[in-house]
């Protein structure tokens, strides 16, 4: 048996439902040596800005225990250099090519959205909320209000599917999801890096550059999975789970709990073959359990039962 696991989301077709994150994987150019792409549901390009950054001072990278901080900075050619100089071959992966976009103004994400609404072949983009809006200091994806004003000024300029990656520095994610999807998001990514920090206690200062920064791997997993489970009960448009993914198990906790897709980043920098890891282990995981399509497993989770006990007959209510 064949299993299939094709996908579909916010419109766009995939293969299957395993994708390349924002971030580690650049611009593709980088790792296209070791990884190869065309297995690959879709590729979510690293996050562009309107002009060029040069990011954060060095160092960028600091381990954690079961994880990584990373203090980049959104460095990246800018639009019209990502389109000279990465777009032309992005364009001929054969897979369907988000990008992704950042910006710090309302007028910024704008003009981005309509800049790449007129370049042929983008399958959709997909907006980082994660930066700070500079008129007042509000990060866009931590106010709900600042994130449905946002988001409807980028609908009114694109056509192209938007997917909105929403960040975890939240006390309630669920508020933040549905402006979204009112404002007119097509789907959701979550979640993106955790905020953290560490310190080089031997030197007494801060282990990264830019003193705090996003925390990845498996560390943050299981506020992945519980974010995504949340969301994908309260809203009705498709999900992108992301988070400490290294295996296939940790991509169907994702898929089990409602995302119609997950995303594998930082798992890249220490295994080139996680994605082909993750993809076969899928099948495998179909075949062993009789599934014919991987939309069987996607929004599967029994919550009544755990370790094959009732909780409603235990008395317990879930929340």
């Amino acid at each position: 048996m064949n299993p299939s696991l094709a996908v579909e989301l916010a419109g766009i077709p995939l293969a299957n439902p395993v994708l390349a994150a924002s971030g580690p994987f650049g611009f593709g150019d980088e790792l296209e040596a070791v990884v190869d792409f065309r297995r690959l549901g879709a590729f979510i390009t690293k996050s562009i800005t309107l002009h060029p950054r040069q990011g954060n001072p060095p160092p960028r990278l600091a381990p954690t225990p079961a994880g990584m901080l990373n203090a980049i900075g959104l460095e990246n050619p800018g639009v019209e250099g990502f389109l000279e100089r990465h777009w032309p071959q992005l364009r001929n992966l054969g897979i369907p090519v988000i990008v992704s976009i950042a910006g710090h103004t309302f007028e910024e994400f704008a003009i981005l959205a309509a800049r790449l609404g007129e370049v042929e072949g983008i399958a959709g983009i997909e907006v980082n909320v994660s930066c700070p809006n500079v008129e007042d200091g509000l990060v866009f994806g931590t106010d709900r209000e600042l994130l449905f004003r946002l988001l409807r000024k980028v609908r009114e300029v694109t056509r192209l599917p938007l997917i909105v990656k929403l960040t975890p520095n939240v006390t309630d994610i669920v508020p933040l999801a549905r402006a979204a999807e009112e404002a007119g998001a097509d789907a959701l990514s979550l979640i993106n890096t955790v905020l953290g920090m560490a310190v080089d206690v031997h030197t007494r200062r801060p282990a990264l550059g830019g003193i705090v920064g996003g925390l990845s791997g498996p560390a943050i997993r299981p506020i992945a999975v519980r974010m995504t489970w949340e969301v994908c009960k309260a809203v009705h448009i498709p999900v992108i789970g992301m988070g400490g993914i290294a295996k296939a198990e940790d991509a169907l906790e994702f898929l089990i709990v409602g995302a119609t897709a997950v995303a594998i980043g930082s798992a890249i920098l220490h295994n080139p073959h996680v994605l082909d890891e993750v993809l076969d282990g899928l099948v495998r995981y179909l075949r062993k359990h009789g599934f014919r399509d991987i939309r069987e497993v996607i929004g599967s989770l029994d919550a009544d039962f755990v370790g094959g006990t009732s909780l409603k007959a235990a008395g317990f209510v879930n929340p």
